[in-house]
């Protein structure tokens, strides 16, 4: 699963825990959104490698 997939879980359970009164639910879905968040910024820094290591091998 994407990174922004997994934060649109995690809205979705907190918002049915929210509307459920689950508080487990909601912290379920915060954690979703965190991991969500923190895999963004993984597969962002992932691509910034590759578009470096690429303009390192280019000849100038």
């Amino acid at each position: 699963m994407s990174g922004k997939t997994d934060e649109i879980k995690g809205r979705v359970k907190e918002a049915a825990g929210a509307i459920t009164d689950d508080d487990q639910l909601r912290r379920e879905g915060k954690i979703d959104q965190a991991m969500g968040k923190t895999k963004q910024v993984a597969e962002d820094m992932i691509e910034k490698a590759k578009d470096i290591a690429q303009n390192v091998n280019k000849p100038r």
